[in-house]
């Protein structure tokens, strides 16, 4: 998950410390109508700064965004849906016992640096995640295949190349959303050549396989994408290029979209959609939601690791008044960790309601019915689910006053936010997450398993009954009893509160009039190679 939610987050030290190394033009001024002086590059504007570029170590879409115009999958999504496509496998055979995957990769494709994708070249990759044994930094790989090679639960027992162009991948048990899994932004494949000869420095200097390459990076920033000339698919990418343009504050992105500055942004303030709407030369583009923002709480942390605490603040807090101050009706409250969209959702759980005389009896049970002090955590970025974080967190800190909780709002740069939240220093923080790949084992088992402490649960929830109910959904295909289960789970985590979910949102992102072929993904990451501007 965008998602969200690993990271080396020790990429952030040495590019705030390497500058020189990552030198870019920071021109972006256009001549008339919205044509860039770099004639044919995209100029997309974002909220916050990419914490690396090694796809394999980082869980957030403002990196993500970037490497997924750098990097390519075995298999991928559609281009506007969670439908398994052919990537750098041209097809592939399961095994009738869903224990051996077999890839037929393309020939003729070469890495940025000139050399060869091949049979060899996965197997690496899989063998840089599944040896790193490194949950903080490869959270995803622990996350998604339930740990590193030789523990308990992992799932990949061989990735093997068989000849040059085809590859086997077999697993130690069934795991029923596998392609879905390596369709992921954090598993594409790398060139082993550019990481055997720097893997630390890789971060800002990624070389893939994908319709763009690296170019240059000024930190805080811009990024910069050239076309890949040798691109194996003809014709493709349509643009000479992209800059990935960093503007914090979300007006501020519209107007240098207004003024032609920037092509495309995300993170519009739903209140600016009305100017978008009247703009003849702008267009409103939603995206298919698939996300969640929650409150979370660190469950081992007092007083947290009290379950009437945890459903007190469900109780205090008013979704409605959120959705309506922060988001603009475009979003959804949230009563489940994961939205409805995806299968297995439990629409038979009641969410807990706006209640602050049920809040102050939950905490009078747990002892606190004088109320406490705590540190509320607040995102400093937009994020789809999030489009004000730190609006937000006002807004609960002002509802948990109604029952004597004094919560002082904390924040830090992106980068560091997260890694301190991963690391648990976090009693209690704003987050959220997209869907990675469609599959509720993305929401459930990602972020709120045991096996995904110390990578991708936050919250450190831990209960045994959940673990087994979704590690029996991984093992078997038949997707109504896969969904019972996912239910059954959720009810439990209902009743333990380790969040109070609270939005589902619908994205909206604007651009100018020019831009065509962008087709806004769920995952809320897709390649610009079908984009252009005429």
């Amino acid at each position: 998950m965008k998602k969200m939610l690993s990271v080396v987050f020790s990429c952030m030290l040495v590019l705030a410390l390497i500058v020189s190394g990552c030198s870019a033009s920071t021109s972006s001024s256009k001549e008339g109508g919205n044509k860039n002086i770099a004639a044919n590059t995209l100029i997309y504007g974002r909220g916050g700064e990419a914490v690396s570029l090694d796809p394999a170590i980082v869980i957030d879409g403002e990196s993500f965004i970037v490497t997924e115009q750098i990097f390519e999958n075995l298999v991928q999504y559609g281009k506007d849906n969670m439908e398994i496509e052919p990537g750098l496998a041209s097809k592939w055979e399961v095994s009738p016992d869903g224990l051996k995957y077999t890839f037929h990769l393309r020939e003729g494709i070469k890495f940025h640096d000139g050399t060869d994708f091949n049979a060899e070249a996965v197997v690496k990759n899989f063998q840089r995640w599944a040896k790193s044994k490194d949950p903080g930094k490869f959270a995803y790989y622990a996350s998604m295949f339930g740990g590193f090679e030789g523990d308990e639960g992992h799932v990949i027992k061989e990735v093997k190349a068989i000849d040059p162009k085809t590859v086997e991948i077999n697993l130690l048990h069934p795991q029923a959303p596998f392609l879905k899994n390596i369709a992921m932004s954090p598993f594409v494949i790398s060139s082993p050549t550019a990481l055997e000869k720097d893997e630390e420095g890789f971060g800002r200097n990624p070389v893939g396989t994908g319709p763009f390459k690296f170019k240059a990076w000024k930190p805080n920033d811009i990024i910069e994408l050239e076309k890949n000339e040798e691109y194996w698919q003809n014709g493709l990418p349509k643009l000479a290029g992209v800059k990935i343009k960093m503007i914090k504050d979300n007006s501020s992105r519209l107007n240098a979209l207004i003024k032609g500055e920037i092509d495309l942004m995300e993170g519009l303030n739903p209140s600016d959609m009305n100017k978008v709407k009247e703009n003849k030369d702008l267009q409103l583009i939603e995206r298919p939601s698939m996300n969640v923002g929650f409150l979370g709480f660190n469950v081992e942390k007092e007083p947290f690791n009290k379950k009437e605490v945890r459903q007190a603040i469900s109780h205090l807090i008013n979704k409605e008044e959120i959705i309506k101050n922060f988001f603009g009706g475009t979003a959804e409250p949230a009563k489940n960790p994961m939205p409805p969209s995806i299968n297995g959702y439990n629409d038979d759980i009641q969410d807990r309601e706006y209640n602050v005389e049920k809040a102050k009896e939950l905490l009078k049970q747990a002892g606190l019915e004088k109320g406490f002090k705590m540190d509320l955590w607040a995102m400093p970025v937009a994020r789809p689910y999030m489009p004000n974080g730190q609006k937000v967190a006002e807004a609960i800190q002002a509802s948990l006053k109604q029952a004597n909780i004094d919560a002082k709002i904390v924040t830090f740069e992106w980068g560091a936010y997260l890694e301190k939240v991963q690391a648990g220093e976090a009693s209690a923080f704003i987050l959220g997450g997209t869907g990675d790949n469609g599959d509720a084992d993305n929401f459930l088992y990602t972020l709120l398993d045991k096996d995904s402490i110390g990578s991708n649960n936050y919250s450190r929830y831990n209960n045994e009954e959940v673990h087994k109910l979704l590690i029996e959904a991984q093992r078997i295909s038949d997707e109504n009893k896969r969904n019972a289960l996912y239910k059954k789970a959720q009810e439990i985590i209902h009743e333990d509160a380790p969040w109070v979910p609270l939005v589902h949102s619908k994205p909206q992102l604007a651009g100018s009039v020019t831009v065509k072929g962008f087709f806004p993904h769920p995952t809320g990451v897709q390649s610009f190679v079908d984009v252009s501007l005429n």
